[in-house]
C-alpha cells in the first residue's frame, strides 16, 4: 500500500512528539531528582530542544506536509461514508495550521533566548524561593517578562499581548469573557470569607513516611496501574506525560500540614487520570492535537474534581479515615477528618488553600499578570503590589517574599496567562459534577460505594474524550447544555460556608 500524505504527516508528527517527550523528560528530571550543579548543562540541553523543535515546527518540509495531506482530505471527502472521520481530520488540520503559523511568527533567536531565560529564571527562582529574596530573581523575571511579551506581538496582531501568551493554556479566550466569569467571584467571594465562623484549627501532623504511604493508598484507592503511573517528589507538584503509557505525578511533604501531600496527590491524579483518558483511535494518537488536552481550564477541571469534591466530601473522610488512624493520626473521627480537610481560613499559600479562598490567590496573580504584560507595571514593584492585593482581598500579608510572591514556580518559566486556568477549573468542575449527578447519582453515594471506576467511565465519556475537537467553552455547552456560568461555584461555596457556620 502506497504511504499517503496524511501517513507522512503522521511519521512526521510522532519524530515531533518524540522530541517534545524528551524535552519533558528532562524537565521531569530536573524537578524531581537533577543534582543542582547539572542546571547549567540541563539549560543547554533543554535549549538545544527547544531550538530543534522550532525548526521542526515552523519549516518549509512541515507546511508542505500539512498542505498535502489537507488536499489529499479534500480529494477523498466527497467519496467517504465516514464524514465523522473526516470531520476529525479536518480538524486536526486546521489546528496544525494555526500551531505553524504561530510558530512561524517567532524569530528563532527568540525561541532559544527564552529556552535560555526559562532554565536559568527556574534556577535563580529556586535560590530566591529559599532566601526568601525577590531581588535574587528579579533580573531573570525581568528578562522573562521582556521577552515573553516580544514574544506575544511577534504572534499577533489580533489579540492582546496577555490574551496571545493565554492561549495555548486557553484556546479562544479573550480578557471581556473572562472578566464576565471572574468578576462575580471577586464580588462575592471576600464577604463568602467574612461569613466564616473562625473556628480553632486542629493541629496534628504525620511523618513523613505516614504521609507518602498514605498517598500511595490513595491512588490504589482510585485505581492507578502501576504499570503506567510513577510518582515522585518535587518543590511544586505537577503532572507531566512522558509517552502514551507512562505518566508521571509529584507530589511534596510539607512540615506541620499532614494533608497537603494528600491532597497534592489526589489533584495530580485528576490530571494524569485526564491524560490517560485521552481519544487514541489511529488518526488521534498521541502526536495528533486531537488526542491532546481541549484546555488547561478543563484540565484543572479535572485535577480539582478529585481534589475537591472527591477527597474533601465528607463520603470520603468515613470510607478512608481507618487509613489516616493506621497512619498515625489522632484525630477522634472521621467527621474530625473531614473538618481539617475542609477547614475554612484565609492563608496565604496556594497550594495549601481551601475552596472559598482559592479563587482570590487566582485572581491576585492574574490581574497582576495582565498589569505587568499590558499595563506597564514593573517587574521590581511586584512584592509590594502582591502584599497590598493580598490585604485588601484576603485581609492577610505575607511577612517575606517568600511566602509571597516567589511561592509559586509559574513565572519563573514564562508562563504568563496559565494563572486562570486554576479559577476555571473550579467554576467548570462545580458545572460538570452538577450534571454528573444527573446523569450517574449524587456524588457522595458513589465515593461511599467505592465506584470510582463509574466516575471515571463518566469522565471518560463525557469530558476525556473531546480531546481539542472543541475549545472549553464549547465542551462545557456539550455536556451541560449551558454556557460556562460560575453560579454553580458559587452556589457550591455558599454550601460549603453553611457547612461549617
Amino acid at each position: 500500500m502506497a504511504e499517503t500524505h496524511w501517513n507522512k504527516l503522521g511519521a512526521y508528527l510522532k519524530e515531533t512528539q518524540i522530541l517534545g517527550s524528551i524535552q519533558n523528560t528532562l524537565y521531569w528530571d530536573q524537578n524531581t531528582g537533577m543534582p543542582k550543579k547539572g542546571a547549567s548543562w540541563r539549560s543547554e540541553q533543554l535549549t538545544y530542544i527547544a531550538k530543534v523543535l522550532h525548526e521542526r515546527n515552523s519549516s518549509e518540509e512541515f507546511s508542505n506536509l500539512i498542505q498535502s495531506a489537507k488536499n489529499e482530505l479534500l480529494d477523498i471527502e466527497l467519496n467517504s461514508d465516514n464524514q465523522l472521520l473526516i470531520k476529525d481530520k479536518e480538524r486536526n488540520i486546521s489546528l496544525l495550521l494555526k500551531e505553524f503559523n504561530r510558530e512561524r511568527n517567532l524569530d528563532p533567536q527568540l525561541v532559544e533566548s527564552l529556552a535560555k531565560a526559562k532554565s536559568k529564571g527556574y534556577e535563580s527562582w529556586q535560590e530566591a524561593k529559599e532566601k526568601s529574596d525577590f531581588k535574587i530573581f528579579l533580573p531573570f523575571f525581568e528578562e522573562l517578562v521582556k521577552l515573553r511579551i516580544e514574544e506575544a506581538k511577534q504572534i499577533s496582531i489580533q489579540c492582546s499581548p496577555w490574551e496571545t501568551l493565554a492561549q495555548p493554556f486557553e484556546p479562544e479566550l479573550n480578557l471581556k469573557w473572562l472578566n464576565k466569569v471572574f468578576q462575580p467571584l471577586k464580588e462575592t467571594i471576600p464577604g463568602l470569607i467574612r461569613a466564616i465562623n473562625k473556628s480553632q484549627k486542629n493541629h496534628w501532623d504525620l511523618s513523613p513516611e505516614s504521609q507518602k504511604n498514605l498517598s500511595s493508598k490513595l491512588l490504589d484507592e482510585f485505581g492507578r496501574d502501576r504499570d503506567l503511573v510513577v510518582v515522585g517528589q518535587s518543590p511544586h507538584p505537577f503532572s507531566i506525560t512522558l509517552g502514551p503509557k507512562d505518566f508521571r505525578i509529584t507530589t511534596r511533604i510539607v512540615e506541620g500540614e499532614p494533608l497537603s501531600s494528600f491532597l497534592a496527590t489526589a489533584h495530580e491524579w485528576g490530571h494524569s487520570i485526564y491524560e490517560q483518558g485521552l481519544p487514541s483511535q489511529s488518526h488521534q494518537w498521541f502526536a495528533w492535537p486531537l488526542g491532546q488536552a481541549t484546555s488547561m481550564g478543563i484540565h484543572e477541571s479535572q485535577s480539582l474534581f478529585w481534589e475537591n469534591r472527591i477527597v474533601k466530601s465528607k463520603s470520603f473522610s468515613k470510607r478512608f479515615f481507618k487509613e489516616f488512624v493506621s497512619a498515625g493520626c489522632s484525630l477522634s473521627n472521621y467527621l474530625e477528618l473531614w473538618k481539617s480537610i475542609n477547614h475554612l481560613e484565609a492563608g496565604l499559600n496556594r497550594v495549601e488553600a481551601d475552596e472559598l479562598t482559592y479563587g482570590l490567590h487566582i485572581l491576585i496573580r492574574t490581574e497582576l499578570e495582565i498589569d505587568l504584560i499590558e499595563r506597564g507595571l514593573p517587574a521590581e514593584d511586584i512584592p509590594t503590589e502582591w502584599n497590598k492585593r493580598y490585604d485588601e482581598l484576603l485581609g492577610i500579608k505575607p511577612s517575606n517574599d517568600s511566602e509571597g510572591c516567589l511561592q509559586d514556580v509559574h513565572w519563573s518559566e514564562g508562563a504568563f496567562g496559565y494563572f486562570p486556568s486554576y479559577l476555571l477549573g473550579h467554576v467548570i468542575s462545580a458545572q460538570i459534577s452538577n450534571q454528573m449527578e444527573r446523569d450517574i447519582g449524587l456524588i457522595d453515594n458513589l465515593i461511599e460505594n467505592g465506584e470510582y471506576q463509574k466516575i471515571i467511565f463518566w469522565l471518560k465519556n463525557n469530558i476525556h474524550k473531546y480531546g481539542r475537537s472543541v475549545n472549553c467553552m464549547e465542551l462545557v455547552r456539550a455536556v451541560t447544555n449551558e454556557e460556562l456560568s460560575p453560579n454553580y461555584f458559587i452556589n457550591h461555596l455558599r454550601s460549603k460556608v453553611n457547612d461549617f457556620c
